[in-house]
Parts: C-alpha cells; sequence; structure tokens
C-alpha cells in the first residue's frame, strides 16, 4: 500500500519546467496584522491606520508587503524547501496589487533552474513563484532559490540550468497601487520630515535600533506564515542542534529597524535581490543600515521611488562593513536586501 504522508522533494525530483500548484489557500485577516506588530517593530503609518491610508488614496490599510510575501512564500515550502539546506537567494521580485484583510491568496512555482553542488549531495533549485488573490489577479512574483538535500547521492545529476535573471527591477516597471496619492501626506503622523529629494545616491543610513531574537518567537512566526522547513523547527535537521531562524524572519526585523531614517519609505515596490549571508540563530542581537543606491521618478505624482541596499548584522559588526577583502560576506552579515521603495515628494 502506498504511503499516506509525503516527505516532501529532493533535489532529484525537480525538472525544469514543472509548474507547482501549492496547497491550501491563506485568507489573511487583521489577526495576521496583529501578529505581523506583535512579532516586529513595525509602525509603518499607511500599513498602521486606515486613516492614514485612506488619505494616501488607497480603500484602507493593507497588510505590510512584506507580510504578504511572507503568506505567499510559506505556502511554497512544503514542494520547494520542506528539505532545504539553505534558502540561497532572491531576485526580480515585484509587487503587483495590494493585499487587503479579506483577500484569499494561493501560490503556484515555475521551476526555471536546477545545478547539483559539487559534493553531490545536494543541489539548487530555482523557481519563479506567484501570488494570487481570490480573484485570480497576481499580487506578487519573485524568483528564489535555495539549496535541497538529495535523496540519493548517487542519483543522476540533471543538465544544469542556471536562468539569466535581471540584476534589479527596471525603475519604469514598478507598479504603484492604483489611487496612491501623496499629495496630502502627513509627515508628521508619519514619524519623519524626509522626502524622496532629501535623500541621496551613496547616502548610508545607520538604523541605530536592535532586536534580540527569542527562540519562541521565532518559531510563532514562522508557524504563522505555515513554512514547514524542517530547518526552522526540529533540532534534529542541522548538525549542530540549532534551529535556524527563517530567513523571512531577518527581513522583517530590517524592514521594520529602517523605519528609523526610512519611515517614509512606506511601500515595497520590487526585491532586485537579495542573499541570507550567514545563518541566523536564536539569540543572536539584529541591527540594521541601509545605503541608497539610486533613485527613479514614478508616472504617478508626488511618488517617487528609492532603490535602498539593507544591510542586516549581528551586533557587534562594524559599522557598514559588508564583505572582506576576500570578496565574501562578513560573518557578522546576516541579509544583504536590494529594494525598491515608494516615497512621497
Amino acid at each position: 500500500m502506498a504511503s499516506k504522508t509525503h516527505a516532501g522533494r529532493f533535489f532529484e525530483d525537480y525538472r525544469v519546467g514543472d509548474e507547482i500548484v501549492h496547497a491550501v489557500p491563506r485568507t489573511v485577516t487583521e489577526g495576521d496584522r496583529a501578529l505581523y506588530t506583535a512579532l516586529y517593530p513595525t509602525r509603518f503609518a499607511l500599513y498602521s491606520s486606515d486613516a492614514f491610508a485612506r488619505k494616501s488614496g488607497l480603500l484602507r490599510s493593507p497588510i505590510e508587503d512584506i507580510a504578504a510575501f511572507h503568506v505567499v512564500f510559506g505556502k511554497t515550502v512544503p514542494d520547494i524547501s520542506l528539505n532545504a539546506v539553505a534558502n540561497l537567494g532572491y531576485a526580480e521580485g515585484r509587487f503587483l496589487l495590494p493585499v487587503y484583510p479579506g483577500d484569499t491568496l494561493t501560490s503556484t512555482s515555475e521551476v526555471i533552474g536546477l545545478r547539483e553542488t559539487s559534493n553531490g549531495k545536494s543541489g539548487v533549485v530555482w523557481v519563479r513563484s506567484t501570488g494570487r488573490n481570490q480573484r485570480g489577479e497576481a499580487v506578487l512574483s519573485y524568483c528564489r532559490w535555495v539549496m535541497v538535500r538529495k535523496r540519493d547521492a548517487g542519483a543522476p545529476a540533471p543538465a544544469v540550468v542556471v536562468p539569466d535573471l535581471a540584476p534589479a527591477v527596471a525603475g519604469s516597471d514598478l507598479v504603484v497601487p492604483a489611487g496612491l496619492d501623496f499629495s496630502a501626506y502627513d509627515f508628521a503622523l508619519a514619524g519623519e520630515r524626509w522626502r524622496w529629494g532629501d535623500y541621496e545616491i551613496g547616502e548610508k543610513i545607520d538604523h541605530v535600533d536592535r532586536v534580540t531574537i527569542e527562540e519562541a518567537e521565532h518559531m510563532l512566526a514562522t508557524r504563522l506564515w505555515q513554512n514547514t522547513a524542517k530547518v526552522h523547527f526540529d533540532v534534529t535537521a542541522r548538525d549542530g542542534g540549532q534551529r535556524l531562524i527563517y530567513g523571512g524572519h531577518v527581513i522583517s526585523l530590517a524592514r521594520a529597524l529602517s523605519f528609523n531614517g526610512l519611515a517614509n519609505a512606506q511601500i515595497v515596490a520590487a526585491i532586485n535581490a537579495g542573499a541570507h549571508a550567514n545563518p541566523c540563530f536564536a539569540g543572536d542581537t539584529i541591527c540594521a543600515w541601509s545605503e541608497i543606491l539610486d533613485k527613479a521618478d514614478t508616472a504617478t505624482p508626488g511618488v517617487g521611488a528609492l532603490r535602498v541596499r539593507l544591510v542586516a548584522t549581528r551586533a557587534g559588526a562594524a559599522a557598514f562593513a559588508l564583505r572582506g577583502d576576500d570578496g565574501k560576506y562578513l560573518p557578522d552579515v546576516l541579509l544583504d536586501l536590494d529594494l525598491w521603495v515608494l516615497v512621497p515628494k
């Protein structure tokens, strides 16, 4: 009799071109917003106040873009990264529609690349994942690549296919939510006076504040997004017996910490690139800094875009230090994330 349980896919189970429909739709509620706020020190006004969001031209306050990303990402885990060694990076992420409480999200993925690692015990899988709402409208799309264990180290390696991914989403391809209007933007209520024009390319911002990650807290967050990757829960799943912090947890912490200096970066419009540079564990204290990489106009009057490198490090890391002389990430760098954010002019 066939087993009714599922151990997840291993590297040799993937084929380029596979289309995967991920199980379990998820209806987003105000409870998700409350839990997200409880888990992270997030304070962006557009996601905290219906009145502020309506004054900015939206129907009401959406859930945070990164929270929507977590929901869509979590759906993909049982099929993509249940047997992962590590999630390696992101590219071509675009936020296409706001997600409001009451929306139901589903996820699909296409396998776009495969490459076995040199030790023959695992391989890298590239996928393009898309989240849709209950009307079938795409709300976000992104690529990621993840190292996945092999079931059988002797299984033949597939032909190497490494996708050609854009280094960044073009500023002209950013989607500004319909109706967004910052002409009556209240800088006092938002928390800072800095406009799009106040930021300069090359400017670096120390976000000052810190958060220490607690064991129960990160597991609660990962369960909230229905992320079932073994390395986040099972102490026997990794050498050393430590649960690995979900990389998205670090993303949300860094984004929340960036409020101090980027409080008016209200909307995340794109994820250009991203790397979880080093593993993160409970007890680590997280700091964040940003660098302004580029600026772009949008077709919406009063709305500009900043391209921001958002870096999360352990406390004690040298200020604004990213890589060593060998070109590798320094050991206390946890996250290197390249984003486009929308800011009032």
